[in-house]
């Protein structure tokens, strides 16, 4: 059941940027939100994001040693083609602050004519000194608590003058990927529960510092019931990503759409990730020996991390190379975007 009404949804507005609806589909790598998904999601009136990591694996430019520079070249081309089919759109890109070439996916990304950049694994703290040239691009940081925002804007305000233009709020205990939290037990703490958290963070920004900084909420944000309590509780908008993997328009490869859609409860589990902190998978043959000390992995191909604990003493995998992997499996599916776009 759906409500037609668009004037009855918040209005998200993000810098100079303003979707028809609340609603940002989320950045998933490598190449699971690439430029097909992201034009695709703002041509239908929500944000559309291109995920940065790992764009160069795909790319005839990438030799297997030019693999940051082929990066630079894929995000402007990314954004091109994603711009091509959403002339009107708000298209935004998703940049892991934990990336060793993060200053160079930023500037590429303001270059190739990004509206929008979220950012997170690590708090990025000097994202606004790197896009100081280009004032018309959002700033999105992502957070899972009012400590990181208050360090966020102590940070920006005194060093560069300038607040964001948002936060996404991601909740570890329902989120995808990267949680957001460095333990484990933070996941399922009630410290970083929407019911806390996004209440805290709109008093903070609207009793405090008096201003208007939308908050988008990430993490389990399934469908209209999802969204209204996010609403409720204080969000201007949601940020929705496995929902969008499966999208006919997505460009993730039909193998992997089809273990989406085909995955049960009991086959998500939360791993420490290379990176250091905790993320959701799908249960594979892989994950399986992973969790019972069965390390295996290809080598390092990119040195694409600051923090890797597979670089750094091959205690886990290489995760760039478990997510190209994936990106290149081949399958079928049938499910168009248009009938999963409109919010209500």
């Amino acid at each position: 059941m759906y409500c037609k009404d668009v004037n009855l949804m918040p209005e998200l507005r993000l810098g100079k940027h303003k979707p028809r609806f609340p609603l940002v589909q989320g950045g998933m790598g490598v190449r699971i939100s690439g430029p097909k998904l992201a034009g695709a999601v703002a041509k239908a009136g929500g944000v559309g994001t291109i995920a940065t990591v790992g764009l160069a694996v795909t790319s005839p430019d990438y030799n297997g040693r030019n693999y940051f520079e082929a990066n630079k070249k894929e995000i402007i081309k990314c954004l091109q083609q994603a711009r091509k089919e959403a002339p009107e759109g708000v298209i935004a890109v998703n940049i892991m602050v934990a990336l060793t070439d993060y200053e160079d996916q930023v500037r590429a990304s303001c270059e190739g004519g990004a509206d929008v950049i979220i950012s997170g694994a690590g708090l990025p703290l000097n994202l606004s000194g790197i896009t100081k040239d280009f004032p018309d691009v959002a700033l999105v940081p992502i957070v899972s608590s009012l400590k990181a925002v208050r360090i966020i804007v102590k940070r920006w305000e005194k060093q560069y003058g300038r607040l964001p233009d948002g936060f996404v709020v991601e909740t570890p205990l329902y989120a995808g990927g990267h949680l957001g939290v460095t333990k484990e037990d933070q996941v399922f703490s009630p410290e970083f529960s929407p019911e806390r958290v996004l209440p805290e963070i709109k008093a903070y920004l609207e009793d405090e510092l008096k201003v208007d900084i939308p908050i988008i909420a990430a993490g389990g944000v399934w469908d209209r019931r999802d969204m209204l309590r996010m609403f409720e509780l204080g969000a201007s908008g949601v940020q929705m990503g496995t929902r969008f993997t499966v999208a006919v328009e997505g460009d993730a490869s039909e193998e992997y759409k089809d273990i989406i859609l085909r995955a049960k409860d009991n086959e998500v589990v939360i791993i420490k990730s290379p990176v250091g902190i905790p993320g959701r998978v799908l249960l594979s043959p892989f994950i399986e020996r992973y969790l019972k000390g069965d390390v295996e992995s290809k080598p390092c191909f990119a040195n694409c991390l600051h923090h890797c604990s597979y670089r750094n003493g091959e205690k886990t995998f290489c995760i760039a190379q478990a997510l190209v992997d994936a990106v290149k499996s081949k399958f079928v599916c049938k499910f168009p975007l248009a009938d999963k776009i409109t919010p209500f």
